[in-house]
Formats: structure tokens, C-alpha cells, sequence
């Protein structure tokens, strides 16, 4: 896993975000809330993508995967499977966090 920092957020210069060397405009998830309004008209696809809206705010992958999704209106096998294993992670985690708290 590479070494990640913060860094502001490319577009509105505010809001910190975490990087790594990979990422080299990275966006908080205000600016980039306009690009994921959009409507999703396959069915299938509209049930992919109903995942926790904190999930979208914790990581940019799966904002970006959504935005490609709304401008090209499709996705590789290698987006989806990579969608799927990093929302499977977090739901982990998420469950994992909340058996730690009681």
C-alpha cells in the first residue's frame, strides 16, 4: 500500500484529501458531487451503485467509478470487480468498527 498524506483538494483549494503518489488531482467529495447527480437508467447498474453515501465520501475510487459510469454509460469487468472487492472492504471494516465500539 503506498504512503498516503493529505493534500487540498484540486478544484476548491479547501478541503483536505487523502493522496498518494497515484492520485494527482485529487477532488474532495463536494467538488465532486455534481458529477455523481445523474440518472442511472439500467436497473442492474442502479442496484450496483446503491451503496452508502459514506462510502463515497470516504474514498475516491468509487466516486470515480460512478462518474465514469454516468459520462460513458458503461464498465469493464476489471471496474467492476474492482468496485465490488473495495465495497466489500469497507463494509468489512465498517462492520469490523462497530463490533470494536460495544
Amino acid at each position: 500500500m503506498p504512503v498516503q498524506y493529505k493534500q487540498k483538494c484540486f478544484r476548491c483549494k479547501k478541503n483536505y484529501v487523502t493522496a498518494s503518489y497515484r492520485n494527482k488531482y485529487v477532488m474532495c467529495h463536494e467538488c465532486q458531487k455534481g458529477e455523481l447527480q445523474g440518472e442511472i437508467k439500467d436497473p442492474e447498474m442502479k442496484k450496483f451503485f446503491d451503496i452508502p453515501e459514506e462510502f463515497y465520501e470516504k474514498n475516491s475510487f468509487l466516486r470515480d467509478i460512478k462518474a465514469n459510469y454516468l459520462r460513458y454509460e458503461n464498465l469493464s469487468e476489471r471496474q467492476i470487480e474492482a468496485f465490488k472487492e473495495t465495497v466489500e472492504k469497507m463494509k468489512e471494516a465498517k462492520k469490523k468498527e462497530s463490533k470494536d465500539k460495544k
